[in-house]
């Protein structure tokens, strides 16, 4: 049985597509009521402010990617784990036009409330966390190189995931995040 989205939940997603494209000052509410059909006030009346929308948009981002990590088997060795990773980041992709919300948001810290700020902090995090868990499983299997400590690593790699959808994006490639996962990868 197929479900319509609720309207505050086509204000979200297409929230979250507009940041993925064209970061926190690239859109508006105008934008959002064009693409959902309800007037600005509509919005407002999910969302009284646009930091309260991004923060939303990013809380619900990053349940859906973590929720996604979380789904990855635990039994799978290393190296096939970071696989799928670099899978998850390449739908992040989409056509080509978007990149993962929270690094660009990161792009425009500047600009953003402080708690807006926390919860894109706190998704790095999680993803690095993540990775060094896999990176530190990895070394122990042989599956995967690891120079030094795990933690540091995976911010490293957290770094060149970040760095390659940007470069994917302006090259139209996504051969640019598949190189990422293959350079902690060992010749076993």
């Amino acid at each position: 049985m197929e479900t319509t989205a609720t309207v505050r939940e086509q204000i979200l997603d297409h929230a979250i597509t507009l940041m993925m494209m064209r970061g926190y000052n690239g859109f508006s509410y105008r934008d959002l009521s064009e693409l959902v059909g309800v007037k600005t006030s509509s919005i407002h009346y999910y969302f009284p402010s646009k930091d309260d929308l991004v923060l939303e948009a990013v809380n619900e981002y990053s349940k859906d990617v973590l929720d996604a990590l979380g789904a990855i088997d635990p039994a799978l060795p290393a190296d096939a784990k970071l696989g799928k990773y670099t899978k998850l980041f390449g739908r992040t992709l989409g056509d080509g036009d978007q990149i993962c919300l929270c690094g660009m948001l990161a792009a425009d810290i500047e600009s953003l409330p402080d708690n807006v700020r926390q919860a894109v902090q706190a998704f790095f995090k999680a993803n690095e966390s993540w990775l060094a868990k896999v990176l530190a499983q990895g070394a122990s299997e042989g599956t995967l190189a690891v120079n030094g400590k795990p933690e540091n690593a995976a911010r490293a790699m957290y770094a060149a995931f970040q760095g390659s959808v940007l470069a994917s994006r302006l090259f139209h490639t996504k051969a640019r995040l598949e190189d990422v996962g293959a350079v902690w990868k060992t010749t076993t």
